[in-house]
């Protein structure tokens, strides 16, 4: 899941708790080119008010225009592909050959204590699972270890709701700077620690959350989960080496270090000296990034940025 979506998940929960009518509208499905993936949510409120997106186009317009209109999803969802037709496509602004199918759920201001519960588990990185049946709208919800895909069996959605992913990035340097700012774009939480407080204290203008701590104590202070990348930028052992020794025993998708070849085949070294098992020093990324012949800060970002979105895209389809 992502900032967006969370975002979601809370306006429905406010709406909902205003004593508004509102409608969920989640993917369950898409063909060919689609502007957003699979489980992406957008919710409208009985005023015409939204807030998420499901196609960035008029796909949101010509629903919204269908549900004020009481064309459906009145009192029971409604399973609809939008895009189907070349004039679909024209019509809503989908990408040539897209298309996309949507569950349309009307949602109750009696639903809003669900909802609210959902928002905030959701906020404190829990992950619930919602099972809902798509032609009566009866659904039973639960709590479940790790996120999964969204699964459509028959007449039951299974919607895992669940954190965004986060960035946790070790040392105020440069191109934690760059890198934060670009990962804000890309949905992802970040933050930066670093010990030296005088860096933390001058750092520029940046979209992240700032803490000036020793980051293996800030590390065990986080909820790292699988939406949890962790990357270490210091290139100073004292701090980066003890932070890399508490991540490579959490369970984030993806852990990295910056470094050349020589000073990465040193970091190895000195983690194996430590009595860290190698199968775990194997999950170490480093150097850090696609090997782009990136040089510069921002290029250095770019290269982080390109590798974590490769492997965010091989998990979910192997999840799949």
């Amino acid at each position: 899941m992502n900032s967006l979506d969370q975002q979601v998940l809370n306006q429905l929960a406010l709406w909902l708790e205003a004593g508004k009518q509102c409608w969920l509208c989640t993917i369950t499905d898409t063909f060919g080119s689609s502007p957003r993936p699979i489980g992406s949510l957008l919710v409208c409120n009985e005023d015409g008010l939204h807030c998420g997106s499901l196609s960035g186009g008029c796909v949101e317009d010509n629903l919204r225009e269908s549900l004020f209109k009481g064309e459906l999803a009145k009192t029971t969802p409604a399973h609809m592909r939008y895009g189907v037709a070349v004039e679909d496509v024209l019509k809503l602004g989908l990408p040539c050959g897209g298309s996309m199918q949507v569950l349309i759920e009307p949602i109750a201001p009696g639903q809003a204590g669900f909802y609210r519960e959902l928002a905030d588990k959701v906020s404190r990185r829990e992950i619930v699972q919602r099972e809902v049946n798509i032609y009566s709208g009866v659904w039973i919800s639960r709590d479940v270890p790790r996120f999964q895909p969204l699964q459509l069996h028959g007449d039951s959605l299974l919607h895992c709701y669940g954190p965004s992913f986060q960035l946790l990035l070790i040392g105020a340097v440069q191109v934690a700077w760059y890198l934060a700012d670009m990962a804000k774009t890309l949905d992802y939480e970040v933050e930066i620690c670093d010990p030296r407080k005088e860096l933390i204290d001058n750092s520029p203008p940046v979209t992240a959350k700032l803490i000036a701590a020793m980051p293996d104590d800030w590390l065990r202070s986080k909820i790292v989960d699988q939406q949890t990348a962790v990357i270490a930028l210091c290139h100073d052992p004292r701090i980066d080496d003890m932070a890399l020794m508490e991540a490579l025993e959490r369970d984030a998708f993806y852990i990295g270090a910056m470094g050349s070849d020589r000073t990465s085949t040193k970091r190895r070294e000195r983690l194996l000296a430590l009595d860290i098992p190698v199968e775990k020093i194997d999950r170490l990324h480093a150097p850090v990034g696609l090997a782009l012949g990136s040089k510069t800060p921002p290029e250095i970002a770019i290269a982080i940025l390109a590798e974590l979105t490769q492997l965010r895209a091989r998990l979910s389809v192997t999840k799949s």
